[in-house]
């Protein structure tokens, strides 16, 4: 199943563009920042052999993705 990223203004899916997300439908600018559910700390994102992993430095422990508070702000 894809995720969906869809902008926080019109609810439209979202592009990854140049290291951001771009909304075609409103031509807004975002980036996505993923928090901790127990802690709400940013989580840092591991990348190895071509799977991200998310952790939480607070916590010291891996946070699933779907468990993760996102959030997209605007550029």
């Amino acid at each position: 199943m894809a995720t969906q990223n869809l902008c926080p203004e019109c609810q439209q899916e979202m592009e990854w563009e140049g290291g951001e997300y771009i909304c075609q439908s409103c031509q807004l600018h975002f980036k996505k920042f993923m928090y901790c559910p127990k802690c709400n700390s940013e989580l840092e994102k591991l990348v190895a052999c071509g799977a991200a992993s998310y952790f939480c430095n607070s916590c010291n422990e891996l946070v699933s993705r779907s468990k993760a508070r996102v959030e997209f702000q605007r550029l």
